[in-house]
């Protein structure tokens, strides 16, 4: 009998990667069009306004497919990690 192991699944580092990835080109796209990332996204998280993030490249739908809450959690936790 094989050596059978339980593959466990972590849903939040797989959440974050996804949130992370979509971050990552929601920045490439303003960074296309000549936005400052920073401000546009700080005005979209903390507005809630879609409109800060260009349409270029499907950015604003991205995006919006993530609650603004769970963008932060992610943000915040990439940030807690560098200061270790």
């Amino acid at each position: 009998m094989e050596d059978e192991k339980t593959n466990l699944f972590n849903v939040e580092e797989f959440d974050d990667e996804v949130v992370k990835k979509i971050i990552t080109e929601v920045r490439d796209a303003l960074e296309d069009r000549d936005y400052d990332v920073v401000s546009q996204l700080v005005g979209y998280l903390v507005s809630g306004d879609p409109g800060y993030i260009s349409s270029h490249l499907e950015a604003r739908k991205k995006i919006s497919s993530i609650d603004r809450c769970t963008i932060l959690e992610v943000i915040l936790r990439e940030f807690l990690k560098t200061l270790d």
